[in-house]
């Protein structure tokens, strides 16, 4: 008996669903992980802030910038994570549509071909979702030690 070839993988079919549902709720994790930097961010500068006013000891302010370092690697990082299964998610729908989608594309969930994680981080660092929350934070830092500390 001859092989057919297999069906055409279509937008109804529960496999292609459940791909689509995965990839999305990786991109969902990824936006509330970058949400949950922010706020870490925030709570821990505000505590570090608190304390080094309490003590009386101005210039430890600048310690309250590491949590903003780190926060600032760790939220492009996700942010450049998620724009890269975004794009995984609207490649493999252009290719549902175009018929190019095959069985196998559905065992396969991680950013596109050619990704590299440190440009990623570097173009997500430069993001407006980004730099402008982290450098107002800095400022924030530098004005709570020259002006009110």
């Amino acid at each position: 008996m001859p092989h057919s070839a297999p069906a055409p993988l279509t937008g109804v079919s529960a496999a292609v669903q459940s791909h689509l549902s995965m990839v999305q709720d990786i991109i969902t994790r990824m936006a509330t992980n970058s949400v949950n930097c922010k706020t870490w961010c925030i709570s821990l500068v505000s505590a570090i802030l608190v304390i080094i006013a309490d003590k009386g000891t101005p210039d430890y302010a600048w310690i309250a910038l590491i949590p903003v370092i780190l926060f600032l690697v760790l939220d492009a990082y996700y942010l450049g994570q998620e724009r890269a299964f975004r794009d995984s998610y609207n490649h493999f729908v252009r290719s549902l549509h175009d018929g190019t989608a095959t069985a196998q594309d559905l065992f396969v969930i991680r950013p596109m071909r050619g990704f590299n994680v440190v440009e990623a981080l570097f173009k997500a660092t430069l993001s407006f979702a980004v730099y402008p929350f982290y450098l107002t934070l800095a400022a924030t830092i530098a004005i709570a030690r020259f002006v009110i500390l």
